[in-house]
């Protein structure tokens, strides 16, 4: 029988968290997922958690990586006609996660479903608001523009055989080809319900180094968009005042101020520097800045919200 769908996971050095992943994926409701690891260049034992757990490992070598060329083998892999695409540092929320993500392409205009993120209780302030803009709490089953995020997302291979995704990015490959998609008259839904905890504990450095990526690829695709000194300053002080707001609504100002500020400007001063270098060529030591920073995620808790009870993960991720 083939498989109701296959999971594609992009992974580097995740030993910490993809068994908690693959823990997740084995407690969904919808059941006979195909899993299959893209590993690039692992030095720990991330391949070796996942084929203890059934997927199968495909590798790219980290001076060939990007986002999209890891997507594209991973999915040329693939046998189901749906795709799920995580990050090996999500794990879902409800055992209906699969079901929730996946229910929109069950209508054959949708190319694409993404889900609903939320850090923890160790996730940076300002990263929590950026996942709360990003990712509302109010599904939308046919959204008019081409935001998606492929930590959390899934698509029809279908379409992926006719345009995969683009590998000169540095970034935001799930955006390009979502632009793709609307202007090939497909809809873009986005499933609230189909939430995962997605952990990230960046330093100043990552943070900078991710917008930055981001930054380079958002003018590549639009081209006409401006992000000037004046923008970036502008931003900065919007978004800290914002915070500080939020964190002194919150009681946890005195413990959050210094990572506010240093969160948002490394945002922003990183998007503003994407922009300037929109057509720097992709040289081995910037692939290495982009792609294999230094640093260890944290793995926050999760409470829940909804009725449905949350996935009780055990201890040992592995």
């Amino acid at each position: 029988m083939p498989p109701r769908c296959s999971i594609i996971i992009r992974a580097y050095n995740e030993a910490a968290h993809i068994g908690r992943l693959i823990e997740g994926i084995a407690r969904q409701t919808l059941q006979g997922a195909e899993i299959i690891l893209v590993d690039s260049g692992s030095t720990d034992d991330t391949a070796a958690i996942a084929r203890r757990h059934g997927a199968r490992v495909v590798s790219i070598a980290p001076e060939d990586f990007t986002f999209g060329r890891s997507l594209n083998l991973g999915l040329a892999a693939a046998s189901a006609d749906l795709a799920v695409i995580a990050s090996a540092h999500v794990y879902p929320v409800y055992p209906d996660w699969l079901e929730r993500l996946l229910g929109p392409l069950q209508d054959p205009r949708v190319a694409l479903t993404y889900g609903r993120q939320v850090g923890g209780e160790t996730t940076r302030f300002s990263e929590q608001q950026v996942f709360a803009r990003w990712f509302p709490e109010t599904s939308n089953p046919a959204q008019d523009h081409p935001f998606c995020n492929n930590a959390n997302a899934a698509v029809r291979r279908a379409l992926w055989e006719q345009q995969p995704y683009d590998e000169s990015l540095t970034g935001l490959e799930d955006l390009a080809w979502a632009k793709w998609a609307l202007a090939q008259g497909h809809r873009i839904a986005y499933s609230a319900e189909a939430e995962v905890v997605h952990l990230h504990a960046e330093t100043p450095r990552q943070v900078y180094n991710r917008y930055r990526r981001e930054g380079m690829a958002f003018k590549r695709l639009f081209d006409e968009a401006h992000f000037n000194l004046y923008d970036c300053v502008r931003m900065i002080l919007a978004n800290v005042r914002s915070d500080l707001r939020r964190a002194r609504q919150g009681r946890i100002l005195g413990s959050a101020w210094r990572e506010i500020l240093w969160f948002r400007t490394a945002q922003f001063w990183g998007t503003y520097r994407g922009y300037r270098q929109a057509h720097t060529p992709l040289t081995a030591p910037l692939r290495q800045t982009f792609y294999y920073p230094r640093g260890d995620d944290s793995e926050p808790p999760r409470s829940s919200s909804r009725e449905l009870d949350p996935i009780l993960y055990n201890q040992e991720d592995e």
